[in-house]
């Protein structure tokens, strides 16, 4: 089984999609501020989306591998539109509740109150184009991959 998934070349294209989009989330940001801020490489939100670079990655790789009319093809990108809506849809609305009640409460309430030891985390979805830019680079890494490691047959 180990075998099988050290040897899966869309679970490896998935998931390292999803790596250089937090690596481009990390340097996007040194770019805007000039410093380093490692924690972005494990955190949701900003710019792009990990999350639909993972997701856009996998559905290239398996359109290029299974052909584009598979039925797997259909679930992925199925998958994949569920994923990005809930980045830029949900997830994003519950950062934005997230910053009112955190400004609620600094605002109703002294620091030592119990409510006021910890804040909400505020950056939790992604802008549209922020999920659009992940996409784009999702599917632009699965096919660089795909050409450069020879994996999947000419379609």
């Amino acid at each position: 089984m180990l075998s099988s998934l050290l040897h899966n070349p869309l679970l490896w294209i998935a998931l390292s999609a999803s790596l250089m989009a937090q690596v481009v989330k990390l340097l996007w940001f040194w770019g805007r501020s000039g410093q380093w801020e490692w924690r972005l490489l494990v955190q949701t939100g900003g710019m792009p989306s990990s999350h639909a670079a993972l997701v856009s990655a996998l559905c290239a790789g398996v359109g290029l591998q299974e052909g584009w009319d598979s039925v797997l093809f259909a679930a992925c990108c199925v998958f994949a539109v569920i994923v990005m809506y809930d980045a830029a849809g949900i997830r994003q609305a519950a950062g934005q509740q997230a910053t009112v009640l955190n400004r609620m409460i600094s605002t109703l309430f002294d620091k030592d109150h119990p409510l006021s030891d910890q804040e909400l985390k505020e950056l939790l979805g992604h802008t549209p184009l922020q999920v659009f830019v992940g996409s784009i680079l999702g599917v632009l890494w699965a096919i660089m991959l795909s050409q450069v490691w020879g994996i999947f047959p000419a379609q």
